[in-house]
């Protein structure tokens, strides 16, 4: 299975920081179109990309489909000790950018892909994206049209190789204060608007009533940035911070937005920038337990496992007429958009030999 290896190094040596995935959809489309798949690359922004791709008679529901993104995070090469981009193998790790969040996935998704479509098996509907990173950007302008409904969705994020069914919701926030601008040295006759915002993040920050979820664990709040003012000697008559909230199961965005703006006060307002709802699926579903074994022998019988980090799994299954959702992947969740980003080889193998042994075993949905 050593083409998977292969294709994710060249996905890494691609730069697709924050954007540039055109060129990386273009190298996976060309795989899949030389393994007589039907492929479409949409590009609704210069340079940023999304890949569907089939392989057989269209039909309206599919077994299987897998899901990755080709966008990463940013990489300061000054912060590195080697070139981020590099690619290359050493002591059994993939070095770069992406190798484990999420170019091996996406690799390992697109080898048992092709490897299927040789062997005369079904092969799976694939779908790539652009910038999930920055809130499932892509995902959310895909042509409904050219989505087959599908019964199980696998997801190529960072796993180890584990298997994940769900994760929490995320909710970004912008929360904005208002006051009135003074020269510094009357502040009494302003009103302070980053002084307000600030005791408003204390308070959120502060906040110890979140509540826990049996499946997906506690609901989270991060205050993540704060601006305000323009210098010293004038008060400050606007303030922002962002928050990012990690919802759960009983505990959704708009039970969030509540008690958030408790805690804020009347005087600061609150609007959504992301809004993901989180995805669960039963462990005990029909089928479920099989899928499980196929990719992670031993699983079926352990506790199911949530993810805290969102996926465009929380766009795709409306998009997908409600599938069962699996998160699996052969990168390492704790590299996930660290400093010197690496991926175990082996575990490259191994996801791509467990997906191609997924497509062996399930049967093809009747068409139609």
């Amino acid at each position: 299975m050593g083409d998977a290896l292969e294709l994710a190094r060249r996905l890494v040596r691609i730069d697709t920081r924050g954007g540039g995935e055109r060129r990386a959809a273009d190298v996976v489309a060309d795989v899949l179109d030389r393994a007589g798949f039907a492929v479409r690359v949409d590009e609704p922004a210069e340079g940023r990309a999304n890949v569907v791709a089939h392989h057989g008679p269209k039909a309206a529901r599919v077994p299987i489909t897998f899901t990755g993104h080709l966008d990463t995070v940013p990489a300061d090469p000054s912060g590195w000790s080697f070139d981020p981009l590099s690619g290359d193998v050493r002591d059994g790790r993939l070095l770069g950018r992406g190798s484990s969040d999420m170019k091996a996935g996406v690799a390992c998704q697109v080898e048992a892909a092709v490897r299927a479509a040789r062997d005369g098996l079904p092969a799976p509907q694939l779908v790539f994206t652009f910038g999930e990173e920055t809130g499932c950007d892509g995902a959310a302008v895909l042509d409904p049209a050219a989505l087959a409904a599908t019964d199980l969705l696998i997801v190529a994020e960072p796993t180890g190789n584990r298997t994940v069914l769900g994760h929490k919701g995320t909710l970004w926030l912008k929360a904005t204060a208002r006051g009135v601008s003074a020269h510094g040295s009357r502040p009494e006759l302003g009103r302070n608007a980053l002084a307000a915002l600030a005791a408003a993040a204390v308070r959120v920050h502060g906040h110890a009533g979140w509540p826990v979820s049996p499946t997906h664990g506690p609901a989270t709040v991060n205050v993540g940035t704060f601006h305000s003012g323009v210098q010293p000697n004038l008060v400050p008559d606007r303030a922002e911070m962002r928050l990012d909230v990690r919802t759960v199961p009983g505990f959704g965005a708009d039970e969030a937005v509540a008690v958030i703006s408790g805690l804020c006060g009347e005087e600061v307002e609150l609007e959504r920038l992301v809004d993901l709802p989180g995805v669960a699926t039963d462990p005990a579903s029909p089928g479920m337990p099989e899928v499980l074994e196929l990719l992670a022998p031993g699983s079926s019988g352990v506790a199911p496992e949530y993810a805290t980090y969102f996926t465009d799994a929380s766009v795709l299954v409306g998009l997908l007429g409600g599938p069962d959702v699996v998160i699996y992947g052969p990168g390492d969740p704790e590299q996930a958009h660290v400093t010197d980003e690496t991926c175990s080889v082996a575990r490259i193998d191994a996801a791509a030999e467990a997906l191609y042994r997924l497509l062996s075993a399930r049967p093809r949905h009747a068409e139609g």
